[in-house]
């Protein structure tokens, strides 16, 4: 079954590249990896929510920023797959690096990013499998709640 065969098994359309809001670009291939700039959950062009990540009123709430992270990840595929040509090319997961903008009593961002380990696992299965870090940061490019940038393999 192919990475293509998988997405549309799962009901996942892989979104356009998110055009880089600064000086550099989406992902980069290196001999049989991908690595990917730091995605933000944009959604057509946009930030579905922005601000801190917290469990107040007026803060996203982790369930929210969990989805977050979920479509920076599916950002990072597209990305990645642009790169390489095309998601089919793409064998599985290296490392997930997450960040999260949060308030400082919050300490849920391993959480919040399972939103994008989840959804590679449900992708590439047990070549999803990946080595990952979860920072809280006090901000992140354009007020997002949460950030993710992936290193994939391919052939």
């Amino acid at each position: 079954m192919t990475v293509s065969d998988t997405l549309a098994g799962l009901g996942i359309t892989l979104p356009d590249v998110v055009p880089p809001v600064a000086a550099y670009i989406p992902a980069k291939a290196h001999g049989d990896l991908v690595f990917t700039s730091g995605q933000l959950p944009m959604v057509q062009g946009s930030l579905p929510a922005t601000g801190k990540v917290g469990e107040a009123d007026g803060l996203v709430s982790a369930a929210d920023a969990k989805t977050y992270a979920r479509q920076s990840a599916l950002n990072a595929l597209a990305a990645a797959a642009a790169v390489v040509g095309g998601v089919d090319r793409l064998t599985g997961v290296l490392k997930i690096t997450g960040f999260v903008a949060s308030v400082p009593e919050f300490t849920g961002q391993p959480g919040v990013i399972n939103g994008a380990s989840e959804v590679l696992g449900e992708i590439f299965g047990d070549e999803g499998r990946h080595a990952r870090s979860a920072v809280g940061v006090p901000v992140l490019p354009l007020d997002s709640p949460v950030e993710v940038e992936v290193v994939f393999t391919f052939v």
